[in-house]
């Protein structure tokens, strides 16, 4: 392929920034295992009809089409074709249903798998990249408590992460039926796209949500107003919550006896409960926030977004929610609640604004020299008595100069050169005190060289570890 012919919105991390990637995967993995959580992978490609009733990101699905039916697409319903999922928990609600009769409930998963969406490509977004996903799904029932537990463990998750210059990050929770639940009481009918129009006001302001609730939502000036006042409140804790819900709903007329007041007490229960048993366990990790109404249609119940303390630019990097209605077999539901990372927004934060490197590209802890072609096979035993041994080892590609394989070495970032026998003393030019020399290995850093048994080297453990730190 040319040069140039990059296609933006497609990321392809060097080794060095891989590197950073793999690591951060590594550390979410461990922490989700560490709370019982289960690995899977699912297929790349969902049918269009699971695709398309999922909200605002079905608008961006890509549709796959073998070459041979280019231009004849129109013949299939877009119901029936494939595409390529766009997040991780349609995939899970379908894995769950195919897969009921295997899985012990509730069953709870971790899934880092890469999606894809057809959006604008932009600084931290884009077309193909990796998600993080927690998940915990029940089988008729699932307990609400699940609903502070799941962002606690994104939480610590995120915690762990901030060695590689993350901010401190925090969630920020609402109930999509208290939401609900006061819309109705105002006299709105057209639900979901009063909370999608909610969920914009981050990004253009209350002026304009203000206007599109009333052209495109049915709103008068006064509903929008209350919508807009209903997304403003904020507690410290859930009486202070429930507090204030009930002065607002008071200044709107709605009352405690109606069912639209019951709905809406339904989820403001939830809410208050999430945000005090989260404070009991981590302080400040949870606040309620009632603008917070995610755009994805399948949402019920709880919903989360995430942010980073210091970097509002990069908007929510985690988000979430429950859904009790997303996966059904007959009569049977499958309620779950699960919160997504967006890893690749994450690792080009890490890597263009916190400053996070990799110690080194390659693996390798040592670069095992050939002296020629014909003793190759020497130096790929000692490579191969040392990967036996846990440490990490390469052979140098050609039997060049040596000064050109120690480069090689320095190049790739790996501290030590092994020279086998006959390579340490063609080093050293002749036998010395009549003595053959053995293996010897250079510490590149500080050039120092030291006679070494293949059965008892051990590196140094600093030079052994590939780490990710920040720049100074």
């Amino acid at each position: 392929m040319s040069k140039g012919a990059s296609i933006s919105g497609f990321p392809e991390w060097l080794p060095s920034e891989r590197v950073v990637e793999q690591r951060v995967i590594d550390t979410l993995r461990r922490v989700f295992e560490l709370n019982g959580f289960i690995g899977i992978e699912t297929r790349a490609v969902e049918q269009g009809s699971s695709l398309l009733k999922k909200g605002e990101t079905s608008k961006e699905i890509y549709l796959l089409s073998r070459l041979q039916e280019v231009g004849h697409e129109s013949d299939t319903p877009i119901e029936d074709r494939l595409g390529l999922h766009f997040d991780l928990t349609v995939p899970l609600s379908r894995y769950v249903v195919e897969h009921s009769g295997a899985l012990a409930f509730p069953f709870k998963r971790w899934q880092i798998q890469k999606v894809w969406r057809g959006e604008r490509p932009q600084e931290g977004r884009f077309r193909e990249f990796v998600q993080a996903d927690i998940d915990v799904v029940g089988n008729g029932d699932l307990p609400s408590h699940y609903e502070v537990e799941l962002p606690l463990v994104m939480v610590s998750a995120l915690e762990e992460l901030r060695a590689f210059g993350l901010p401190k990050a925090t969630v920020h929770a609402n109930n999509r039926k208290l939401s609900e639940g006061f819309y109705r009481g105002l006299g709105l009918s057209d639900i979901e796209g009063v909370l999608r129009e909610i969920d914009k006001l981050d990004k253009v302001g209350a002026d304009e949500v203000a206007r599109l609730l009333v052209e495109s939502c049915g709103a008068n000036e006064a509903q929008a107003k209350a919508c807009l006042a209903l997304a403003e409140l904020t507690a410290a804790n859930g009486t202070e919550l429930a507090e204030r819900f009930d002065a607002l709903c008071e200044s709107q007329a709605i009352s405690h006896d109606s069912d639209a007041y019951a709905l809406a007490r339904e989820g403001l229960d939830t809410l208050a409960m999430i945000v005090d048993e989260a404070a009991k366990i981590r302080p400040g990790s949870v606040i309620a926030d009632l603008k917070i109404a995610r755009g994805l249609d399948y949402y019920t119940g709880s919903v989360y977004e995430t942010f980073l303390d210091g970097a509002d630019s990069l908007g929510s990097i985690c988000s979430g929610g429950r859904y009790d209605n997303l996966a059904t077999q007959g009569s049977k539901r499958y309620p779950g609640v699960g919160l997504s990372i967006g890893l690749s927004r994450l690792v080009s934060y890490m890597l263009h604004t916190a400053g996070a490197q990799a110690s080194r590209v390659s693996p390798a802890v040592v670069l095992v020299a050939v002296w020629n072609e014909v003793d190759r096979a020497q130096s790929n035993a000692i490579a191969n008595v040392l990967r036996a041994r846990g440490i990490a080892a390469d052979v140098a590609p050609k039997a060049v100069k040596l000064g050109k394989q120690i480069k090689y070495a320095d190049k790739l970032g790996i501290p030590y050169v092994w020279f086998p026998a006959q390579v340490a003393q063609a080093a050293q030019g002749s036998e010395q005190n009549g003595e053959t020399p053995g293996d010897e290995v250079r510490d590149i850093m500080s050039g120092e060289q030291q006679p070494a048994d293949i059965k008892s080297w051990e590196p140094d453990t600093v030079y052994a570890r590939q780490t990710v730190s920040l720049k100074a």
